[in-house]
């Protein structure tokens, strides 16, 4: 069961190094269905850790009928020379079915990425599962249309995300009416459809994110809270 899967998410290191810019602390709740019906909630939270370290965290937690689904999700990582550079990933799901979890580090010395503290790979430049969002935004802002992402994802296997701009809208939600910006996540030859809508009122943070499969609606997540440097 995957309703809340992503909130939903860079060639050699830092030659196509992620967008700096202002990094405003921020806290986003959402609320999560499927089919219309309600499954669960989710949150996504940035914090200022002190000087150029900052902290980006995701929680979830969903359930339908007998089945449930729990995660987080955890990037630390710098902001130095106008650049963003990952340092540590943590990823952990439970409920229904088998618990998993991983581990990442990113070792810029050595140009490594430890998994679960034994495996590594070469580090070229990938980021974790959560840090392009951050980029995303701001390349709304500067106008780009099309985002393309070298990652490594919940199960530290390399994975190429890319994303483009299709339209704009404006959406009633949870959290108020809001002009958007609509957003899909590049499959090819998939049964499965990603949308994602974010809002240049908001800082272009994610109000929006819903999923298909094989034209069935697996999830809907909906912002219902929003604020700037939460205390």
């Amino acid at each position: 069961m995957r309703p809340i899967n992503a909130l939903i998410g860079l060639g050699l290191l830092f030659s196509q190094s992620l967008l700096a810019y202002e990094l405003v602390p921020f806290e986003a709740q959402y609320k999560a269905s499927r089919s219309g019906m309600n499954v669960g909630h989710a949150s996504q939270t940035l914090t200022h850790l002190g000087r150029d370290q900052y902290k980006l965290e995701y929680h979830s937690k969903a359930s339908l009928l007998f089945l449930s689904d729990v995660r987080t999700e955890q990037s630390l990582f710098k902001l130095q020379q106008q650049n963003i550079i990952p340092y540590k990933y943590r990823f952990s799901r439970t409920g229904t079915g088998k618990d998993k979890g991983i581990s990442l580090l990113f070792d810029k010395a050595n140009q490594l990425i430890k998994v679960n503290d034994n495996a590594t790979l070469p580090w070229q430049g990938e980021i974790d599962n959560q840090l392009y969002q951050l980029d995303v935004r701001q390349r709304l802002a500067k106008g780009e249309d099309t985002f393309v992402y070298d990652t490594i994802n919940d199960r530290g296997e390399l994975r190429q995300q890319t994303f483009r701009v299709v339209g704009q809208e404006t959406l009633q939600l949870p959290y108020g009416k809001l002009d958007c910006i609509k957003v899909e996540k590049v499959r090819e030859n998939s049964p499965r459809e990603t949308f994602i809508w974010f809002s240049p009122a908001l800082d272009y943070q994610m109000v929006r994110l819903q999923q298909f499969k094989d034209g069935s609606e697996q999830a809907d997540i909906q912002l219902t809270h929003f604020s700037r440097n939460p205390g």
